[in-house]
């Protein structure tokens, strides 16, 4: 089982429309998920699981903008996200097919994201370094799960539809009897 003691899991947002240079890019850190990866010895038998809380996201960072973001505007836009975004709701991803590829350190995984009570396909690859850190990226785009991207002054400013999360974590050592 992986969570936030043993590596990050990030989401980066991006701000595009007609005043794009009043808002921010954001990284944003999930601070409340557990993973867990089930190695089997066949495709048959491995498994991803994520469980994440809607509530755990913090603002690290904004860049870009018209001015630096300060602690009352990351408690805004962690509101925002809380009460208008996710809505508070739990986040979900459940493997249906994980498969090796041809470099014996990289799995390509398939299965089922659910936001806000809608499920639909995501694939992404899990590569495994010597070390036994975990990297993996996906693209979501929000509007595939029935999410309208937050926008503001009437639409000028909005947050780009594809989200960006990342996964980086370090598998804990094998347990010898």
């Amino acid at each position: 089982m992986l969570g936030p003691d043993d590596g990050k899991l990030s989401v980066r947002t991006k701000r595009t429309g007609a005043a794009a240079k009043a808002g921010h890019n954001l990284l944003l850190r999930v601070t409340s998920w557990e993973a867990r990866l089930a190695l089997g010895a066949g495709a048959a038998d491995t498994s991803l699981e994520l469980d994440v809380d809607g509530s755990s996201l913090r603002v690290l960072e904004g860049t870009g903008g018209m001015q630096a973001l300060g602690d009352d505007d990351k408690a805004n836009i962690e509101q925002t996200i809380d009460e208008e975004v996710l809505k508070r709701d739990a986040i979900t991803f459940r493997s249906t097919e994980v498969q090796p590829t041809h470099d014996g350190n990289v799995l390509s995984v398939r299965g089922d994201l659910t936001l806000l009570g809608r499920s639909h396909p995501l694939a992404f690859d899990v590569v495994v370094a010597e070390g036994g850190t975990l990297f993996a990226a996906a693209v979501v785009k929000q509007s595939d799960w029935g999410m309208k991207p937050y926008s503001a002054l009437f639409g000028a400013l909005r947050v780009v539809d594809e989200v960006e999360v990342e996964v980086e974590a370090h598998l804990p050592a094998p347990q010898s009897l």
